[in-house]
C-alpha cells in the first residue's frame, strides 16, 4: 500500500511509528500523534476515544482543539459517528458536515464553525483483531481532494496506534478496578480526615469491623474514641442492633452493677420496678464503654465476669441472663501503665486488648487540620444561619501552629465561636480565641524577629486575601486594597503569590 501515499504521508506515518515505540506515558504518546497529523496532514480537532471494557461504550481520552475533561464524553455501541464506528468495526467519512444528522458533536467543539466547511473522518482502532477505540478528525473540505485517500491515511495511523490504546483500556480498567478496591476498603464513617495515621485507623476499622472481637481504643480526650465506636458496629454484621454507649467515669460503685445488669423489684431501697440492664439493652448489637480505665477494682471484678461468662445475674433476682453483644472499650489512659501500677487488673486488661487501635492526636495530624475545620465552618455556617464560607490565611496560619491539647473537640468549638462572630464571609484570626493567639509556654521566649519581617508577612496575608476574593484578578484585587494594579503585581513577585491558583475554571 505503501506506493499509494505520497512523501509527506509516508513521513507522518514513520513519525509517528516512532512516537509510539518510544517508553513515554501512552497518554502522550497520543496526544502527540494527533499533534503530528494537526501540524503534517492538517486535521484537526483530532480525538482518540477508549472503548470501555465492560460496557463497550466509547469514552473520549484524548483530544486535540477540543477543550473538555477526559472521560466526560462517553458514546453507546451505535450512538452517533462513534458509536456507530465502535460498534461496526468500519471507518466512515464525511465529505460535509453540515449534511450529516448522525454527528452529534457532543463535545461542543464547532458550535461556531460552519459544518458544511468541514469534512470529518472516524476510523476504527484494531488490536488482535478486536475493536479497542476509535481515532477521529476534522479537515477542511476544501483540502479534501480524494475523502477515501483520506480515510486509507488516518486507518494506517489508527494500526500504528493499536496496541497503544488498547493499554489505556487495560490501565482505565486498573483504575477503576483500584477505586472499587479503595472504596470497598474504606468503612463507612463519619471520621474526616486524609493523613497518614487516620488512614491506618480506617484499615483497622475495615479490618476488625465484621467480626465479634473486642476492641479497645486508646487516645486523647477529644480524638473521637465514640466516632471509632460507631463506625465498627455500623460496618458490622450487628449493623442493625442496637450501639448502647456507657460513660464509665460518671457511674459511682453503688450504681454501677445495677446500671450494667439491671435490676429487680426490691433488690434494694429505691427499687419500685424491675429494670434491665445495659448489658441487656445491647443484646444483639454492640455496648461501648467508654473510658474504661475510670472504673474501681470492685467495678472490674464484676466487668471481667461478664466477657468471661457471656452471662450475668442482675441485681436481686437467681435468673441468668446469657448475652449475645459484641463489646468496645475506650479510654484515654496508658492502661498498660496502670497495669504496672495495679490500677487496673491484668487480667481484664487482656480481656480488653484483643484488637487494639490507637486514635492520634490532632497535632499529630496536620494535613487533617484544615479539613476539619473547613468542615465545620460549613456545619456552623448552616446551623447558625450565618454567610461564612471560608477562613482567611492569617486564620489558617494560627490553626496549624496551635499544638491542640483539647484535640479535634477543642477545634470544633473554636469554629463554633469564630463563625459565631464573624460578620462577613470569613473567619479571621481575630475571631479566634485567645489562646489560639498566644505562643504555647515553649515558645514565649523565641526571638520575635525584625519588624521588616512581620509587616511583609501581615502584607503578604492581606494581597493573599485580596486574590481569593476577586479570584485572581488583581486590578480588582488593587481596587480592593486601594492601591494601584503596579504596586500590587510588584508585591506578588516579591513575595511569590501565585494569583492563577485562585481563579476558577468555567465549566466546559
Amino acid at each position: 500500500m505503501s506506493e499509494n501515499y505520497n512523501l509527506e504521508e509516508l513521513r507522518t506515518l514513520h513519525e509517528i511509528a516512532r512516537v509510539v515505540s518510544r517508553s513515554a506515558e501512552l497518554k502522550d504518546q497520543l496526544q502527540q500523534t494527533l499533534d503530528i497529523l494537526s501540524s503534517r496532514l492538517g486535521m484537526e480537532r483530532g480525538m482518540v476515544s477508549v472503548l470501555d471494557l465492560q460496557t463497550g461504550e466509547a469514552w473520549l481520552d484524548v483530544a486535540r482543539g477540543v477543550d473538555v475533561e477526559r472521560g466526560t464524553i462517553r458514546y453507546r455501541p451505535g450512538e452517533g459517528i462513534t458509536g456507530k464506528v465502535a460498534q461496526s468495526g468500519r471507518p466512515m467519512g464525511i465529505a460535509n458536515l453540515g449534511d450529516e444528522a448522525l454527528f452529534l458533536d457532543r463535545t461542543g467543539a464547532r458550535r461556531s464553525l460552519n459544518r458544511e466547511e468541514l469534512a470529518f473522518l472516524c476510523v476504527p482502532i484494531f488490536y488482535q483483531g478486536r475493536s479497542v477505540g476509535v481515532l477521529s478528525a476534522d479537515k477542511l473540505a476544501r483540502r479534501v481532494e480524494d475523502l477515501d485517500k483520506e480515510v486509507e491515511i488516518l486507518s494506517a495511523v489508527a494500526e500504528l496506534l493499536g496496541k497503544v490504546v488498547h493499554f489505556r483500556a487495560v490501565e482505565e480498567e486498573n483504575s477503576r478496578l483500584r477505586r472499587m478496591l479503595a472504596e470497598a476498603r474504606r468503612p463507612t464513617t463519619n471520621i474526616i480526615g486524609r493523613s497518614k495515621v487516620i488512614q491506618e485507623v480506617l484499615r483497622a476499622i475495615d479490618q476488625v469491623a465484621d467480626t465479634n472481637t473486642t476492641v479497645l481504643i486508646s487516645g486523647e480526650t477529644g480524638t473521637g474514641k465514640e466516632l471509632v465506636a460507631r463506625a465498627i458496629h455500623d460496618n458490622s454484621r450487628r449493623a442493625k442492633g442496637p450501639l448502647v454507649q456507657v460513660n464509665c467515669a460518671a457511674m459511682p460503685d453503688t450504681l454501677l452493677e445495677s446500671e450494667l445488669f439491671g435490676h429487680e423489684k426490691g433488690a434494694f431501697t429505691g427499687a419500685v420496678t424491675r429494670r434491665r440492664g445495659r448489658f441487656e439493652e445491647a443484646q444483639g448489637g454492640t455496648i461501648f464503654l467508654d473510658e474504661v480505665g475510670e472504673l474501681s477494682p470492685i467495678a472490674q471484678a464484676k466487668l471481667l465476669r461478664v466477657l468471661q461468662e457471656r452471662e450475668f445475674q442482675p441485681l436481686g433476682s437467681s435468673r441468668t441472663v446469657k448475652v449475645d453483644v459484641r463489646v468496645i472499650t475506650a479510654s484515654n489512659k496508658d492502661l498498660e501503665k496502670e497495669v504496672a501500677l495495679g490500677t487496673f487488673r491484668s487480667d481484664l486488661y487482656y480481656r480488653l486488648n484483643v484488637f487494639p487501635i490507637f486514635l492520634p492526636p490532632l497535632r499529630e495530624r496536620g494535613p487533617d487540620i484544615l479539613l476539619l475545620a473547613d468542615y465545620f465552618v460549613l456545619k456552623y455556617a448552616r446551623e447558625l444561619d450565618k454567610d461564612v464560607k471560608r477562613i482567611t490565611t492569617s486564620a489558617i496560619d494560627m490553626l496549624m501552629c496551635y499544638h491542640w491539647p483539647g484535640n479535634v473537640r477543642e477545634l470544633e468549638n473554636c469554629i463554633e465561636r469564630a463563625v459565631l462572630l464573624a460578620g462577613g464571609n470569613a473567619v479571621d484570626s481575630w475571631h479566634l480565641p485567645p489562646t489560639l493567639q498566644m505562643k504555647p509556654v515553649g515558645m514565649q521566649n523565641v526571638s520575635r524577629g525584625k519588624l521588616e519581617a512581620l509587616v511583609s508577612a501581615f502584607e503578604r496575608d492581606l494581597i493573599t486575601d485580596a486574590l481569593k476574593d476577586v479570584r485572581g484578578n488583581q486590578s480588582q484585587a488593587a481596587r480592593l486594597l486601594g492601591t494601584t494594579k503596579r504596586i500590587v503585581q510588584y508585591k506578588v513577585e516579591k513575595y511569590g503569590i501565585d494569583p492563577r491558583r485562585f481563579r476558577v475554571k468555567a465549566p466546559a
